[in-house]
């Protein structure tokens, strides 16, 4: 598994307008919104970037105005799911 690192300079880091102990947290947030509203990533994996849970997740993109995509993928595994519940 390969991983990803983002680096901010400590001049932009401290331009952001949030607190210091909320800006990795904030900014893994708002990638995973806008990744998730442009279609980059799908609901599953920008909740996981946001380190959310799925309802939370929901919640946030409520509060942003962001519709939530639900292709032809996700209604089969929904349906599936149904099926092995029911």
């Amino acid at each position: 598994m390969s991983k990803f690192t983002l680096e901010i300079s400590s001049d932009l880091a401290e331009a952001l307008r949030i607190p210091p102990d909320e800006r990795r947290s904030r900014i893994q947030r708002e990638l995973a919104i806008r990744l998730y509203q442009k279609g980059i990533l799908s609901f599953g994996k920008a909740r996981e970037l946001a380190g959310m849970s799925k309802w939370d997740f929901h919640i946030l993109l409520g509060q942003e105005g962001i519709s939530r995509s639900y292709d032809e993928e996700e209604l089969n595994a929904d349906l599936e799911t149904l099926e092995v519940l029911g």
